[in-house]
């Protein structure tokens, strides 16, 4: 059944149910994921999904359900299905079914030229960086990692109230992890990204970054273990930042769960700390002219100078506040409830490149990566103390790397303590961040 017919039929359904509002949330996702060991395909998998959700509402009380089918049972199953689920729901504040913003943005985040790349090419491309990798430097003795994923995803909302919404997006996602040996001594380094545009991926280039990477954690040594400047390099302040983003969720907030409630408007962090969530990012995982509920997204400032301006809402946080929904809505697949999230939420890049940052430092520490984030995590709190990677700065200079090391402190602490802002801005998935130059944190090593 197509999925216009189907859509019909569900909403006569439900209407004869009783059902006085309705909503059908539909994804179709193409994907590939490819991973390859020593010049061989260590597995291949690609796979076409179609799935649909009912959202009804019922003597005011809204019901779900899914489906993968598009036929006339799964008609009457996800009608019956809501009925029955709409008769659990206790909740104060009910949800709705939203009649449309006035304006959506027409941003476009598919593309076409990532699309033109054949599967073979991206086999290929993955074949050249190995070599690379190989050829790179002769204590390279194998890779942990190689591996390349690709995915399209197209998105609908339509409502019994007129609304009528679709995004595609497309993206592919490389990561490489490599092995080096010297002596007995073992080390591995680590490329990874996710984007959508395929011309900015150079094997050489890859492979370089990860053998470098890898090759730098040799000769580790020890130093004292104490309170140290710090600098988060772009790919763990981002993992950092994304293990403590539940703080700026109007969900936690209205639950208790984040200290920042109740300081709207206040000075949060360091003055030239700038956090914005921004659907519209160009090489985003999460853009989208649409959040789950079908509410308008647009770009915001989370922090602004310090100062914090905004939670991120649904419409029944935003209700429950007083203040409309922010657009962030959000549902991890059309099997999921709604919830809040940020889209692309990232520390805007200042001026300076990391090795100005280092320059800047008289004796301190370079982390590089975290292990164990939400393990040694209190996103409540803001505690945390967790294993990190990385190197120690003398003279603002990377003197060595480190053996394994623990870095310690309070997240909304550390918000108030960064001295500088890097301009080197890279994402983990939804969440990005120049490198941060932080006053003061306690480290240990071992």
């Amino acid at each position: 059944m197509r999925i216009e017919d189907f859509q019909e039929r569900i909403f006569q359904f439900g209407k004869q149910l009783g059902f006085t509002e309705m909503e059908i949330y539909s994804e179709k996702v193409e994907s590939l994921g490819c991973k390859l060991y020593k010049g061989e395909i260590d597995s291949y998998q690609t796979s076409e999904t179609l799935g649909v959700s009912f959202r009804g509402k019922m003597h005011g009380k809204m019901g779900y359900a899914y489906t993968e089918n598009m036929d006339e049972d799964s008609v009457q199953y996800l009608v019956n299905e809501a009925k029955a689920n709409s008769l659990l729901i206790e909740e104060d504040v009910q949800e709705e079914i939203f009649n449309g913003s006035e304006q959506y943005g027409d941003h476009t985040f598919y593309s076409e030229e990532l699309n033109d790349v054949s599967i073979e090419e991206k086999i290929e491309f993955l074949k050249e960086i190995e070599k690379e990798v190989y050829a790179f430097d002769e204590r390279v003795t194998g890779t942990n990692t190689l591996s390349l994923s690709s995915a399209e995803k197209e998105k609908k909302l339509v409502n019994s109230n007129g609304l009528d919404l679709k995004d595609r997006t497309n993206h592919i996602g490389l990561s490489v992890s490599v092995i080096v040996k010297q002596g007995k001594e073992v080390k591995n380094g680590v490329f990874s990204r996710v984007t959508r545009n395929y011309q900015s991926l150079a094997a050489r280039e890859v492979a370089e970054h990860a053998v470098k990477e890898a090759l730098s954690k040799l000769n580790a040594e020890s130093a004292d273990s104490k309170n140290y400047s710090v600098i988060l390099r772009n790919k763990a302040a981002a993992a950092l930042l994304q293990t403590f983003s539940p703080i700026f969720s109007a969900e936690h907030i209205q639950k208790g769960q984040s200290l920042l409630k109740g300081r709207l408007g206040e000075k949060v962090a360091a003055e030239h700390v700038q956090i914005v969530d921004d659907p519209f990012y160009g090489d985003g995982v999460r853009s989208g002219n649409f959040d789950s509920e079908g509410y308008a997204t647009r770009k915001k400032d989370v922090i602004k100078d310090g100062n914090l301006l905004t939670f991120l809402h649904n419409s029944i946080t935003a209700k429950k506040d007083n203040v409309e929904s922010t657009g962030n809505a959000y549902k991890a697949s059309y099997k999921g409830t709604i919830t809040v999230a940020p889209s692309n939420f990232y520390i805007l890049p200042a001026d300076k490149e990391l090795s100005d940052l280092v320059a800047q430092v008289d004796e301190g520490i370079l982390v590089t990566s975290f292990s164990g984030l939400h393990s040694g995590t209190n996103t409540v709190s803001g505690d945390f103390s967790i294993a990190a990677g990385g190197f120690l700065i003398e003279n603002g200079e990377i003197k060595t790397a480190l053996k394994q090391m623990t870095v310690a402190g309070n997240f909304f602490d550390l918000l108030q303590q960064i001295e500088e802002v890097g301009s080197d801005l890279e994402f983990s998935l939804a969440f990005g961040s120049p490198s941060l130059l932080i006053k003061e944190l306690a480290v240990t090593i071992e």
